[in-house]
């Protein structure tokens, strides 16, 4: 099979989208199949293609995490993907290049798939910064989404929660669920290297006392980390002697407001923020944590929860509909209703028995099965298939 993936973002952005396309490129080519990924580039405002990889010029958009925003048509890429001779085209984003896609796959006369990744309702905010025209924009973006289930062959959302939301926005399209697999092995803490966690130990000043609660992702508004970080003040309130280190790692918008929310409540010198790292590195610094906390409500499906499960760490997350496949509390993680709630859970947690630890670690890696990669690719590869028999 000949797929081209059409994607804003890729790596070395670190976030699910681009996570899930640099996946479902590798867990293809592994199989056998050819595949040519699009996306911008965030290195130079050149056109590149080099290892399957053809990346277009933009404009960096400072305020919202550096992404490029790409033109919705570029010639000399067109030419590379007319030469690659795509059966389909794989569409995973919004932007430039997701348009480009669009534009692509009508010209070629082939197959397309879109994913519908990102709640974008929950990020008309960088654009309104909430005035009373963040209204009407949720008006268009439903709109948006409306046309371009219709727009495609084949339409996937990644996790039922988007399913429920399309239908209540209605969307009459039908939809294919598949969450983004995920290299499990990569995680595992048999396979990372101790020397290089000890590194970063003496870098960020965690002790062997230290019992670090880990917060890992995009920085941004959205993703709710003030919520956690005035729950884990009230922990310290209850808990002064605590030996607790909050690693926040991760860059985005909203790195200096939480900064300076640590000051004024008077935590700083227990939380640490790394900033962003080289998506290689992650894995490492999963490694970092004992406990791994999320007070996002805004996630699709949750690849950050699944990694942190994969590294052996206990989850602590907002309750939200979409992790209930992924967390049973109690089981293989834990939910926080509030910043009140997360202290308590937090110091329930950090004095679990190692009996108990042991077990809601061993559950949760048992519950990682649905979203291997294999699973994954058996399950795309089969959209794509219905894709291109619709294009005979």
């Amino acid at each position: 099979m000949r797929a081209a993936i059409f994607s804003d973002t890729y790596p070395p952005e670190i976030n699910g989208v681009a996570t899930s396309a640099r996946n479902l490129y590798h867990t293809f080519v592994d199989h056998g199949d050819k595949m040519l990924v699009v996306t911008t580039n965030p290195y130079n405002t050149e056109i590149s293609y080099e290892k399957d990889i053809l990346r277009i010029p933009g404009v960096e958009m400072k305020k919202l995490y550096g992404y490029r925003v790409a033109g919705l048509y570029n010639k000399d890429a067109m030419k590379i993907i007319r030469e690659f001779q795509p059966e389909v085209i794989h569409i995973q984003t919004d932007a430039g290049v997701g348009q480009f896609g669009f534009i692509a796959s009508n010209l070629l006369h082939c197959a397309s798939v879109y994913t519908f990744h990102t709640m974008m309702e929950d990020y008309t905010y960088y654009a309104t910064r909430g005035f009373i025209l963040d209204r009407a924009a949720k008006g268009l973006v439903r709109g948006y989404v409306r046309y371009k289930s219709r727009s495609a062959d084949e339409f996937i959302t990644p996790s039922e929660k988007i399913k429920e939301y399309m239908r209540s926005i209605g969307v009459d399209a039908y939809m294919n669920v598949i969450p983004t697999g995920i290299d499990f092995s990569a995680f595992k803490k048999e396979n990372i290297n101790q020397d290089v966690v000890n590194s970063l130990k003496r870098k960020y000043g965690i002790g062997k006392d230290n019992y670090v609660i880990l917060s890992l992702g995009r920085v941004a508004k959205e993703k709710s980390i003030d919520v956690c970080l005035r729950g884990y003040a009230k922990f310290l309130k209850d808990n002064p002697d605590s030996k607790t280190i909050f690693l926040v790692v991760g860059g985005g918008p909203a790195l200096k407001e939480l900064q300076e929310l640590s000051h004024s409540l008077g935590i700083n010198e227990k939380v640490v923020f790394a900033g962003p790292v080289n998506p290689d590195d992650v894995p490492y610094y999963y490694q970092l944590g004992n406990c791994f906390v999320s007070a996002s409500i805004t996630e699709t499906q949750g690849l950050t929860f699944m990694e942190a499960m994969a590294s052996s760490l206990v989850l602590l997350a907002r309750y939200d509909d979409t992790l209930l496949g992924t967390i049973k509390d109690g089981e293989n993680g834990y939910f926080f209703l509030d910043e009140d709630d997360f202290g308590k859970k937090l110091e329930g947690i950090i004095a679990l028995s190692p009996t108990k630890s042991k077990s809601i670690k061993e559950n949760a890696i048992k519950g990682l099965e649905p979203y291997s990669l294999e699973r994954f690719y058996e399950s795309v590869h089969e959209v794509y298939e219905r894709a291109i028999k619709k294009n005979w």
